[in-house]
């Protein structure tokens, strides 16, 4: 089943949560996706009727491994794309942006070979070597 880009946003959001703070809250995302509570709430009923979190009784959610697959293959393309875009020179802020949009359409051919190329990059240039966390 093919999941829908704005999905993909709230499960990488909620990677990145989890990781930072050990914990998901819906108006942790809501702050970081810049949308309203009900726009949350609406999300996340999709979410957990697709399987891809949960909830327990005090509101927190957690992924599923589903939802834990998904959202790390979306957040390791986020940060792969930022940091091939800073390496042609983007600004930090720009490149994350525009990576945000890329991580979901990019074929898998083509993000292999911007891999390929910036680890090849990375091993003749080890002075470049120093990745930043992107904010997504």
């Amino acid at each position: 089943m093919k999941i829908q880009k704005s999905s993909e946003d709230y499960l990488e959001t909620m990677l990145m949560l989890s990781e930072q703070r050990g914990y998901i809250k819906s108006i942790d995302i809501a702050r970081h996706l810049d949308v309203t509570k009900p726009s949350v709430s609406y999300a996340t009923k999709r979410l957990r009727e697709n399987g891809y979190i949960t909830m327990d009784d005090d509101g927190l959610i957690h992924l599923t491994e589903t939802g834990m697959s998904i959202a790390t293959k979306i957040y390791d393309r986020h940060k792969m794309l930022s940091r091939f875009l800073n390496l042609l020179g983007i600004d930090k802020e720009t490149a994350d942006e525009d990576a945000c949009k890329i991580e979901h359409d990019i074929s898998q051919e083509t993000y292999e070979a911007i891999c390929n190329h910036v680890n090849n990059f990375l091993a003749e240039c080890p002075a470049m070597n120093h990745e930043e966390e992107p904010s997504a």
